[in-house]
């Protein structure tokens, strides 16, 4: 039976993958009297006098909303909001296995930002934070933005600042094992996206230099016209600044590193080749990458990651969002870009000697949600 099928006998059989369980007892009379009425009405006058209380006396303090309008899901695109909640609840199970977090799908028929946003802020009065997934750029950062600004819990795209963390963790490892320095590589960004943004972003603000972000179209650059959006008009004004222009497979020429964020099959050995020498190849499309690991290798790549469990350096978010989520509810306070970059170098220190098969930790070692938990809730 292949995988396809599987897949859809666990869902089928189990009729989804989550459950609502019980933290107390209700047995008896007296159960129901302190769980329910007379006895929640106790609680309720307390959050009343004090909104704060919410966080002792309900789930909010462990409770994440994981939010989606299902237009941008996985490799699948704009397939809807019902179609998007057997990826929601597998969040949520992701969230309980590896940080003990609670989660629950929230899946709306919203394609306006700005109505999207106000929908969370509604509902968001139950939820300790909100995890927003697999909404389309670039109406993700609205959606984003606002909720930041207006909601005093914390926010995160996961498509967005979840690769951009594991990618520079990964990144890290990569310069020390190729023995370059942040400072002097060249990058090429493949995807203008939600990722590709946000894996920009937080390597100019960890210190990066030269990069150089592409889509479609070719090269991002200040001054380009087609195919543009207020997203890329903005990373356009922060990266290239040598206005490069031309392909994917034009711009990889002198570069060192190539991050993919885009599309499968994209590059060829022979674009490999263009790149200097000790290169670093991180094709992150799913489930095909940009490139295949051997034909990177053949290229001439050094290190090789790609977003898949069946090659070695799996660029997973997983990785990521649990523990920063974890850290973040502790703490009681929104996620910050040092929260970010905290978490990234916590997951690069967890791989104590970097090499060519190993530049990050696996989702299942023991204490990767806990050690960038803690790193969170140490950093400003």
């Amino acid at each position: 039976m292949d995988i396809k099928q599987k897949a859809l006998d666990l869902h089928r059989k189990n009729k989804g993958k989550i459950s609502i369980v019980s933290k107390v007892p209700l047995d008896n009379k007296e159960d129901l009297s302190l769980a329910y009425t007379p006895g929640v009405a106790e609680p309720c006058r307390e959050i009343e006098k004090d909104k704060s209380k919410v966080y002792e006396y309900t789930s909010k303090s462990n409770l994440v909303a994981v939010v989606s309008n299902g237009t941008a899901v996985l490799g699948l695109g704009d397939i809807g909001a019902e179609a998007s909640i057997p990826v929601m609840e597998g969040k949520a199970v992701l969230f309980k296995r590896f940080a003990n977090i609670d989660a629950f799908p929230i899946c709306i028929n919203e394609k306006d930002p700005n109505k999207l946003a106000e929908v969370v802020k509604k509902i968001s009065p139950v939820f300790g934070g909100i995890n927003l997934e697999d909404i389309k750029a670039p109406e993700c950062f609205i959606v984003e933005d606002i909720l930041n600004k207006e909601l005093d819990i914390p926010v995160f795209h996961d498509d967005q600042h979840g690769t951009a963390i594991v990618v520079l963790a990964a990144l890290i490892n990569a310069l020390k094992v190729a023995g370059k320095k942040k400072e002097n590589v060249k990058i090429a960004i493949s995807g203008a996206g939600a990722a590709g943004i946000a894996v920009s972003k937080i390597l100019l603000n960890y210190g990066f230099k030269s990069i150089v972000v592409c889509d479609t179209k070719g090269a991002i650059y200040e001054g380009r016209k087609e195919g543009m959006n207020f997203a890329k008009e903005e990373i356009a004004k922060i990266t290239n600044r040598q206005k490069e222009k031309g392909s994917i497979h034009e711009i990889l020429g002198g570069k060192d590193v190539f991050i993919g964020v885009s599309s499968p099959n994209l590059l060829k050995k022979d674009d490999i080749k263009k790149m200097n020498d000790n290169s670093i190849v991180f094709a992150m499309a799913n489930p095909v990458p940009e490139i295949m690991p051997e034909e990177a290798k053949a290229g001439g790549a050094k290190i090789i990651a790609t977003g898949r469990s069946d090659f070695p350096n799996q660029v997973n978010n997983v990785l990521a969002f649990p523990g920063v989520f974890k850290g973040a509810l502790e703490k009681r306070a929104k996620i910050t870009e040092k929260m970010k970059i905290a978490a990234a170098e916590a997951l690069a220190g967890m791989v104590k000697n970097p090499s060519p098969e190993k530049i990050i930790p696996s989702v299942f070692e023991d204490g990767v949600a806990d050690m960038v938990a803690e790193a969170v809730k140490n950093s400003p």
